[in-house]
């Protein structure tokens, strides 16, 4: 049970990360690379808590 509220927080924090970053008044290029590193973060702290990684 822990793991999928860990999941499932990581989840909601990722896509309200990706909300903020998206309005932020910055140039289209910096808005990409910072998605991409909140997606890359997401995916490892899934990794880590699924014990994969």
């Amino acid at each position: 049970m822990a793991l999928l509220i860990s999941i499932l927080i990581t989840f909601l924090v990722v896509i309200l990360v990706l909300y903020l970053v998206d309005r932020l008044p910055v140039d289209r290029r910096a808005k990409q690379i910072v998605r991409i590193i909140v997606i890359i973060i997401g995916i490892l702290y899934l990794l880590q808590a699924l014990a994969i990684f």
